[in-house]
């Protein structure tokens, strides 16, 4: 059978390296936004509703970007297109950021920032199965946890490196962002833009022949591909959308029923979104008008493999408890351990800055581990050592309401680092070997879905969460985070890793 060909070292890191702007950016935008938006006037409880525009455009965007990815090819490629486009949007946004002069603009700011990073990001997903043969998509993933780790570091720690070791202000006048935050983001910028363009000009693509090719010396992969490009019948889609449609009207009304907090409209009216995407499906499916890109990617949703769906849910509760953490992390820590909510406050400001550096001990101890998850996953399975990362990330978030003394935070950071590199990592390894090679990018964009969803529940009910039942209290939504994350862990005992390498191993043992 042919395969693909085994990249070396340098070739895996050169079609990696662009991960290290992207994350760079990411990074940015997750230990600094929540200061930036506190800082402009926002109160704690209003910092998740202020999130929501960057994870509703992603979810609209991703597999977007993906269907047309997989229908690409010019003289720059199929993904390196994307990853460009990405990346100039990103790099001017964050240059634009910092320099917001009203909330409503760093919000605004924030949706265009996100959208812009995910136009290149999942492109990189998908450009690690065009690339790679099966045995090295683990190496490969972990190459870009490694970078995503590496630029998250030097990232996060800005503000805090240019403070103490440039004596550039960490303070400014009352809703002006300070220069130690506005110089990082500057920083970022240049670093986003020249990393994605090192992998555009140092990689080359397979063109669509060439992946054929591949494909059609392995014939379980085309009947599977095959299989993919069937649509539904309508009625499928018309039947769905009533459930939906009628969940999402009692959701809404009981919100308002019971005067419940206003961001939960969002859950009841995000389920009625879903069923009229449905509705509209089946109705042009029925009209005989399926051959669109939405059809098609409405269509791959609900054709999902078997293995995809069960990853889902790990993905689900792994990135609602990092969402957690993201979001409020700065408000637990200068709350919780340094006794302060005033974000004028020079100890509110050193607490902001010592969540940079907790960001960047995570992200650097993933980078330092990246390289050894392959290896553990070699003696164990890939399942095994994605459990053992998310239970260890969800002990360390646990772990930050009972340590009261800052420095102590780094061994918290640590077992977030290790689910970090695994989340990372781990998910794409297993999926990618279950997929329809020609629809790697619309399928990526999809996976992106539960990434997304539980980031607008997280800024759907966290708010509600913190004021009415944990009293104000942001440390127990890391608390709550963590719980997630453990429960994400041990749902990846039930996950099918179809294209496990042990597996193929044993299979071709004599």
């Amino acid at each position: 059978m042919r395969t693909k060909p085994r990249l070396s070292f340098w070739e895996i890191w050169n079609m990696s390296f662009g991960f290290l702007g992207i994350q760079f950016g990411f990074a940015l935008q997750n230990a600094n936004v929540s200061r930036i938006f506190e800082t402009l006037g926002a109160s704690v409880e209003d910092i998740p509703i202020l999130w929501i525009a960057a994870p509703v455009t992603g979810l609209i965007i991703q597999p977007i970007i993906g269907h047309m990815s997989d229908n690409t090819w010019n003289r720059f490629g199929r993904r390196r297109p994307y990853f460009l486009v990405g990346a100039i949007l990103a790099s001017l946004a964050l240059f634009i950021m910092p320099n917001s002069p009203a909330l409503w603009m760093a919000a605004g700011m924030l949706w265009i920032m996100d959208a812009s990073i995910n136009i290149s990001m999942e492109p990189f997903r998908a450009f690690v199965g065009d690339m790679l043969p099966s045995e090295q998509r683990t190496k490969g993933f972990a190459m870009q946890s490694f970078f995503i780790g590496t630029g998250a570091v030097v990232a996060s720690a800005l503000p805090y490196m240019l403070t103490n070791w440039l004596g550039i202000a960490n303070t400014a006048p009352e809703g002006v962002i300070p220069p130690s935050v506005k110089y990082s983001f500057y920083i970022g910028g240049a670093i986003f833009f020249v990393a994605v363009l090192w992998t555009v000009l140092r990689t080359k693509e397979y063109s669509p022949e060439e992946l054929k090719a591949f494909a059609e010396e392995n014939t379980e992969q085309l009947r599977t591909e095959k299989e993919a490009d069937e649509i539904l019948p309508a009625g499928r889609f018309l039947k769905s959308s009533v459930f939906w449609l009628t969940g999402g009207a009692v959701l809404a009304w009981l919100v308002y029923y019971f005067d419940l907090e206003a961001e939960l409209y969002i859950l009841g009216f995000g389920l009625m979104v879903f069923g009229l995407v449905q509705l509209l499906t089946g109705s042009l499916i029925s009209s005989g008008k399926e051959k669109n890109g939405f059809v098609e990617v409405i269509n791959d949703l609900f054709k999902m493999p078997a293995t995809m769906k069960q990853l889902a849910v790990v993905q689900f509760f792994s990135w609602f408890a990092l969402f957690a953490m993201w979001i409020y992390t700065t408000a637990a820590v200068t709350s919780h351990i340094y006794g302060t909510t005033d974000s004028r406050s020079e100890l509110f400001n050193t607490g902001a800055n010592w969540v940079g550096i907790m960001f960047a001990v995570y992200n650097g101890f993933a980078a330092v581990v990246a390289f050894l998850l392959p290896v553990l996953a070699k003696y164990t399975n890939r399942k095994v050592t994605h459990l053992i990362a998310l239970v260890a990330g969800g002990l360390g978030l646990t772990s930050v309401y009972f340590f009261h003394d800052p420095r102590l935070l780094i061994i918290s950071m640590v077992g977030v680092g290790l689910a970090w590199a695994s989340i990372l990592a781990m998910p794409y390894a297993i999926l990618t070997g279950s997929l329809p090679q020609h629809k790697l990018g619309v399928y990526m964009g999809i996976f992106n879905f539960f990434i997304v969803i539980p980031q607008i529940l997280a800024a759907s009910i966290l708010g509600f969460f913190v004021k009415t039942l944990a009293g104000g209290e942001p440390i127990y939504a890391l608390v709550l985070g963590g719980a997630s994350m453990i429960l994400a862990g041990f749902l990846t005992l039930l996950v099918n890793d179809v294209d496990d390498p042990n597996k193929q191993k044993k299979l071709h043992q004599p």
